[in-house]
C-alpha cells in the first residue's frame, strides 16, 4: 500500500508563533515516539511569514493517518495550543 504525505500551512494568532511551535514540537516528538504509522515529522517556520509555520508529515499508510488524527497526542496537542491557531490548509 502507498504512503501518505502530509503538507500543511499553519496561519497562528499574530506573535504567537513561537509558543504554538512549541506545543507542535512536543507534538511531533510524541508522534514519532508513539506512533509505529508516523514516519516523519518535520517543522518549518518561515523567515518571512512571522505568523506562519509549515508541516511535512509522512505515514504508512492512511490507516496511520488516521490513527494520528483520532491519537492522544493530537487530542493533547489541540488543548495545549487552544487559541493559537488561525487557520490550517494542505
Amino acid at each position: 500500500m502507498a504512503k501518505l504525505a502530509v503538507v500543511a500551512t499553519i496561519k497562528t494568532v499574530p506573535g504567537k508563533r513561537d509558543e504554538y511551535v512549541k506545543h507542535l514540537r512536543a507534538h511531533a516528538s510524541r508522534c514519532r515516539a508513539t506512533e509505529p504509522g508516523t514516519l516523519q515529522f518535520d517543522l518549518l517556520t518561515p523567515h518571512d511569514e512571522p505568523d506562519t509555520v509549515m508541516l511535512y508529515e509522512l505515514y504508512t499508510n492512511p490507516e496511520a493517518f488516521d490513527a494520528h488524527m483520532n491519537g492522544e497526542s493530537m487530542k493533547q496537542m489541540r488543548r495545549d495550543a487552544k487559541g493559537l491557531q488561525v487557520s490550517l490548509s494542505g
